[in-house]
């Protein structure tokens, strides 16, 4: 479990006491640095992970990927591996004014759920008595200070930086299914010229396996004896079909469902009987 003093944080962190703290956070960002986008738990680790192997031909570690593509507000020292000495930068911020360019990653919000829910539970983050509380929370943008899944999407896709041409949407999906053509479009977009052996190679440094080795060698992350609290997760895709109830499944999309649509993450209901969501309607998962 996580310390006293980092549960009262974590709480401010979703209150009107966090504004002044992420303005704060976000000085000292140069029009040359490119930002690394997401809602929590889509998969950011990963694609910093990767990125570093490719810019720096170093395996990235938890200890050390903040000296290289930091979080905001402790971007200052980050690594200078763009164009123009810019930097990259891991947000999960609402869209601003002052982000120049981004990569935005997207996952399916049932899947992000799922990993943000197993990983705030093993840090003694999880207040609501069941799951479907926890459910209902999430879609209503209470459990972090980022807001619900279905805003912080369209915030970012329809945003100036995508309407000239300066955000990169990147599927979770399709980082998975094809990292190497999903890796070539991202260092494209960052005006990189990157041999395409050299992203293989980054590839094969960062599986799950290995990263769950770096995992267990961090002397700062805390670490999980259960396999559903781990930071590294399989990186599932529709790995909520057997985890997530028929009533929570609804719930999901009467709040979120325009978003999952504009996004081509099908309704459970269109999927075949046999790969379905349990047939249940409890209150407890």
């Amino acid at each position: 479990m996580i310390s006293t003093y980092r549960k009262i944080r974590h709480k401010a962190s979703k209150t009107l006491l966090r504004a002044p703290i992420i303005w704060g956070r976000h000085c000292g960002i140069d029009r040359n640095d490119v930002m690394v986008a997401s809602y929590p738990r889509s998969g950011n680790t990963w694609l910093r992970f990767l990125l570093t192997r490719i810019l720096t031909g170093k395996s990235a570690g938890f200890d050390n990927i903040n000296s290289v593509i930091a979080e905001l507000g402790i971007h200052r020292n980050a690594l200078p591996l763009l164009p123009g000495e810019g930097r990259l930068i891991k947000t999960h911020e609402l869209y601003r004014p002052t982000y120049r360019r981004a990569i935005y990653l997207v996952r399916d919000v049932r899947d992000s759920l799922l990993s943000q829910y197993s990983r705030e539970k093993e840090l003694g983050l999880v207040w609501w008595g069941n799951m479907d509380d926890y459910v209902l929370e999430f879609l209503k943008g209470t459990i972090n200070g980022f807001g619900p899944w279905q805003s912080h999407i369209p915030n970012w896709l329809d945003s100036p930086l995508a309407k000239r041409g300066d955000l990169l949407p990147v599927s979770f999906a399709d980082m998975r299914r094809d990292t190497q053509q999903t890796l070539e479009r991202v260092v494209d977009f960052l005006g990189l010229e990157v041999h395409p052996d050299l992203i293989a190679e980054a590839i094969a440094d960062n599986t799950v396996d290995k990263m769950r080795v770096r995992e267990n060698k961090s002397q700062t992350l805390h670490k999980s004896t259960r396999e559903e609290g781990r930071f590294v997760r399989q990186g599932a895709i529709n790995g909520w079909r057997d985890k997530l109830t028929e009533y929570q499944l609804d719930l999901i999309e009467q709040y979120a469902g325009e978003t999952m649509a504009r996004m081509g993450f099908p309704s459970w209901k269109t999927i075949a009987p046999k790969d379905a969501a349990p047939q249940l309607t409890g209150t407890n998962a």
